[in-house]
């Protein structure tokens, strides 16, 4: 299992609690699929990795522990353009580091990046003070992925 700080299920329970909500058996099944291997899952992949911890989960209750998860800022969740949201630990610590995603249109692999992520930085900053700006807009994040096909899917 995938064990970073903030994606130990210790952590991720006082964290639940401290919002007042409480730790189920499901809850916990969530986690520990989510935490497997930092993959980007979709709500169904995590309902067959949470079911062999938790069999009797349903896959409603999965629906609505990772829309907690979102809501709690705990995990994030993204759409690659396939109708399937994904999701993945969010990264309260910046342990992980600010990525962004490219996406394989062929077979739906997807690859966190770091690269040039500095020059993304500052290229974004200035765009969100150029937003603001002209519409007043306070930006408190941002989405960007690149699609195309991978190395495998190229050939």
């Amino acid at each position: 299992m995938h064990t970073r700080k903030d994606h130990d299920p210790n952590c991720c329970c006082r964290r639940i609690r401290g919002h007042g909500r409480r730790m189920t058996p499901p809850r916990h099944a969530v986690l520990d699929a989510l935490s497997e291997r930092g993959e980007h899952l979709t709500a169904e992949e995590v309902f067959k990795k949470a079911a062999r911890h938790c069999p009797n989960i349903g896959l409603a209750t999965v629906y609505r522990t990772l829309e907690l998860l979102t809501e709690l800022g705990m995990v994030s969740k993204f759409d690659t353009g396939d109708d399937k949201a994904r999701y993945e630990f969010a990264d309260p610590t910046g342990a992980k580091g600010h990525h962004h995603h490219l996406v394989c249109r062929a077979c739906g692999k997807i690859v966190d990046y770091k690269d040039f992520i500095n020059e993304e930085t500052e290229l974004l900053r200035r765009a969100e003070e150029g937003l603001k700006k002209k519409y007043g807009f306070r930006i408190d994040s941002h989405v960007i992925q690149f699609y195309g096909l991978c190395p495998k899917c190229a050939r």
